[in-house]
Order: structure tokens, then C-alpha cells, then sequence
């Protein structure tokens, strides 16, 4: 049965998703003008930076460690990194003001900077990759993935704990995951770990090697190798080195040391995920398991996923 569901739901998601925030009732909004250089569109700044399209995106995947990547790429310094999350290609909101709001949320930059922007939420959007490869068909793709079932328990801790601060109730994590004794196809953390779903509409609109897929999981037990890996994607000098991380005992998770500077990840990262019965986790990696072989088919690569 749980094959069988889980076969119309892939089906099902070939087709264009409701949209990720409220818009109003109209046609699509025109394309912004592509741009064949990053900084055919950027604004300058009297010491000689300026703002620019970025040239790298990490678009997801949410809970996969795009925070932590984006910090450890800071540590380069032919990188400048947008600080927040713009989601302007997946907010019609957004997407409407056109590429000079784009370019306004970029950090200054020196011109021999690369300009680096996060959106998790891009991997899981099917209008993205159309959308970015309308701007910039040559842009860099990271892409940083965990465990789908490991992904799943991180997506409803974070969800767990905003209700829990905000005082609003919450659901038991098993209510989520299960309903009727099979696995809740209609729980939405679920869609978002069926990679090979998502990653076979960016292979639509971007060779394979325009995206680097990070592994997320060894990002956590050892940084160091997964950036050197980064680095070479970008074609970037190698500069980051072992002594940029230091474990932390008490946090319990990797931290960044830059030119004697010290940082981690804010506390709401890494938190334990609540306990899950081992017949409900067994039922999760079942469920994983043909979209698994189904991704790394995709990417002709393999991940030790449970």
C-alpha cells in the first residue's frame, strides 16, 4: 500500500505546486531581463565595491545545512555572502519588484568577489529553475542534503520549537509522520526529502555539472574535506584550511575560527530531535528507499543514507 501511495504522490508532484505565499489572482508576472554577466547589473560604492548579481546560489534544501554552508564559504575571501534569506525567485512578491530589488539585497563586493545568496526553499519550488536560468544560465549551483529521514525529524524540531516559543500547540511528532498505520504522504516534510522529485526538475534547465551537491551529513562530522570539495567546484583558490574548525564539546557540532575570531551557529541549530519509535523510523527509511536509488541514479553519485 505504502508503495503504491507513494508512486501517485511522485506522480502527483510533477505538477506545478500551489504557490509558497499568498499572491493575488493574475496572470504570471514577466521574466526579469536576462543578464549574460553578473555585474551588467550592479550598483557601485565610492571605495570601489559594489553590489552584483550573485554568480553562486545554495538553494537548499531546508534543514540540510545551508546556514552552516554559507558561514564556512564566508571564511574564503574572494566571497561575499548575502546575509539573508531574499527568496526572490520563489516569492511572487518578491519576483514581481524585478532584478534592481534583486540587486539591492546583494552585499557590497570588490569586483574580484563572488556574490553568494541562500534560499533553501528554491530546491522544493518548481518555478525556480526556470526562473534562474532566465537570469543567469551559467550561474553555480550548491545544493547541501542530509539523511531524507534524518531532514524529515530536523524539519518538524524546527517546527516544534517555533510553536513551543510562540505558545501555540503542536502536533506529536507521530501524529505527523503516520495516519491510518502508513506514513502521512499529505505531511509537507515529507515532499520535501523526495530529492530525486525536485532534482529532476533542475536537471530540466541546468547540466549537472553547473550543481555541486554537498553532503550534508559529513559536513557535520568533518567540514573540512566537504570544503575543499566547494572550493574546487567554484574554481577557487584554495585558502580555507583545517585549522578554520574546531570542534566545540559543549555545543556538540563544529565551529568556525577566522584570522582569531571565533563563531558557531546560532543555538537553534543543532538541536536533539525528539524521540521517534524505532517501527515509525523503520517505516521512514522503507519509504526513502526507492526515491534514494532514484536520486543517486540522478547525480551518479551514492550517500551513505540509511
Amino acid at each position: 500500500m505504502a508503495a503504491m501511495l507513494l508512486g501517485l504522490l511522485l506522480f502527483a508532484m510533477q505538477s506545478p505546486p500551489v504557490p509558497s505565499r499568498p499572491m493575488a489572482d493574475e496572470g504570471p508576472p514577466p521574466p526579469p531581463t536576462p543578464t549574460s554577466s553578473p555585474t551588467d547589473n550592479a550598483t557601485s560604492h565610492p571605495n570601489g565595491t559594489l553590489q552584483q548579481l550573485p554568480q553562486i546560489l545554495i538553494i537548499g534544501v531546508r534543514k540540510g545545512g545551508t546556514r552552516a554552508l554559507i558561514e564556512m564559504l564566508s571564511l574564503h575571501s574572494a566571497v561575499a555572502a548575502a546575509q539573508n534569506e531574499v527568496h526572490f525567485f520563489d516569492w511572487e512578491s518578491h519576483f514581481q519588484k524585478g532584478l534592481p530589488w534583486y540587486l539591492s539585497q546583494m552585499p557590497y563586493a570588490f569586483p574580484d568577489q563572488l556574490t553568494v545568496e541562500k534560499t533553501p526553499a528554491y530546491f522544493t519550488s518548481s518555478k525556480v529553475p526556470k526562473r534562474i536560468h532566465q537570469v543567469n544560465p551559467d550561474i553555480k549551483l550548491l545544493l547541501i542534503l542530509r539523511d531524507p529521514t534524518e531532514r524529515v525529524l530536523s524539519d518538524y524540531t524546527q517546527v516544534f520549537y517555533n510553536r513551543l516559543q510562540k505558545h501555540k500547540r503542536y502536533q506529536p511528532i507521530e501524529s505527523v509522520l503516520v495516519k491510518d498505520g502508513e506514513i502521512n504522504l499529505g505531511y509537507k516534510a515529507l515532499n520535501r526529502s523526495l530529492y530525486c522529485v525536485h532534482m529532476q526538475n533542475w536537471l530540466k534547465y541546468f547540466p549537472l555539472e553547473s550543481i555541486h551537491v554537498v553532503d550534508g551529513d559529513e559536513l557535520i562530522r568533518d567540514p573540512f574535506p566537504e570544503m575543499k570539495k566547494v572550493e574546487m567546484f567554484l574554481k577557487l583558490e584554495p585558502q580555507i584550511n583545517a585549522s578554520n574548525f574546531y570542534f566545540n564539546k559543549t555545543k556538540g557540532f563544529y565551529c568556525l575560527r577566522d584570522h582569531g575570531r571565533e563563531r558557531c551557529l546560532h543555538d537553534s541549530k543543532g538541536r536533539a530531535h525528539p524521540h521517534v519509535a524505532p517501527a515509525i523510523l523503520q517505516k521512514l527509511y522503507q519509504f526513502f528507499q526507492e526515491p534514494n536509488k532514484k536520486f543517486f541514479e540522478l547525480v551518479g553519485r551514492t550517500f551513505n543514507w540509511k
